[in-house]
């Protein structure tokens, strides 16, 4: 009997194992492809589509993208910037606001976590947003208004809230205020010490969120120094279409033959290549920070 359950467990991991190989396959094809026409000519891609390798080896892609390297600098500067600082300030203060919302001797915090949740149901509105951060806060043209508004995210207060909660026992909490420790204390060394999976995972997202961000820059800044790479990049990619499509309609080229398929997946790689190292980092915390903080409440 007991040969038998150990012949089911092997067939049953080897099954495992294929599907996990499998779905990790169809997960990496896509990449692949990108990083593979990101080094082929434009026409050869537009002639015989997408290849994993590339059937005519180019880096035109690349050098219409860095064709203006200051400008490609100032970019990834900006970007970087707003997310070390905005990841930063966004953990402490989304720590801050869990722990505080976790406890069940903070008398309103029932109110305040039903007033959080409900920013998650209705918001304001793009135009009331848009006053207040020019008009109200004269926010234009600043690192602020690129840090500000995706510090406190109600999904993410939700999250470390609830993660905290399961994490650190009160127990704990309450034998530390009987040892003399102070709230702040207690905060520093024993919430942040023991919620280490849900801080990298609501990290990874903050990062994320700010790394993307293009829709901030096309709103709020008008200086090209201080644009976005993701927004930066797509101002490239609309010049490039604008040329195109006039040239196409007058029959005279424009802007030369530009390689409009093997560009955008070179940028593709430029934009998400320095933000894939940051994963390995977090990942033996991701899963475990995500399933515990959105199961138990």
């Amino acid at each position: 009997m007991k040969i038998k359950d150990d012949s089911y467990m092997l067939l049953f991991r080897i099954i495992a194992f294929v599907v996990i190989l499998l779905t990790s396959v169809a997960c990496l094809f896509p990449f692949l492809l990108i990083v593979s026409a990101s080094f082929t000519q434009n026409e050869s891609i537009l002639r015989d589509g997408y290849h994993l390798i590339p059937q005519v080896f180019s880096l035109e892609g690349y050098s219409t993208v860095l064709r203006f390297p200051q400008q490609v600098i100032n970019a990834y500067t900006v970007t970087i910037i707003t997310t070390v600082v905005g990841t930063f300030l966004g953990l402490f203060f989304i720590t801050m606001a869990g722990y505080v919302l976790q406890r069940r001797d903070f008398k309103y915090r029932n109110f305040f976590s039903f007033f959080i949740y409900f920013t998650t149901l209705f918001g304001g509105g793009l135009v009331p947003w848009y006053i207040m951060l020019t008009k109200y806060l004269q926010l234009t043209d600043t690192y602020a208004v690129l840090i500000l508004p995706g510090l406190m995210t109600p999904f993410l207060i939700i999250l470390m809230k609830n993660f905290i909660r399961s994490a650190v026992p009160d127990e704990v909490t309450e034998s530390a205020k009987i040892d003399g420790a102070n709230d702040f204390t207690i905060y520093a060394r024993i919430v942040l010490q023991l919620s280490m999976p849900g801080i990298a995972t609501v990290g990874l997202f903050l990062a994320l969120a700010y790394w993307n961000d293009w829709f901030t820059s096309s709103l709020f800044i008008n200086d090209t120094t201080m644009y976005q790479l993701q927004y930066y990049l797509y101002n490239i990619i609309n010049a490039m279409s604008f040329l195109s499509q006039m040239g196409a309609g007058t029959g005279v080229s424009l802007g030369g033959d530009m390689p409009m398929e093997s560009t955008k997946m070179a940028m593709a790689i430029i934009v998400t290549g320095p933000i894939l190292f940051l994963y390995p980092f977090v990942q033996r915390y991701f899963v475990k920070g995500l399933t515990i903080g959105a199961v138990k409440g």
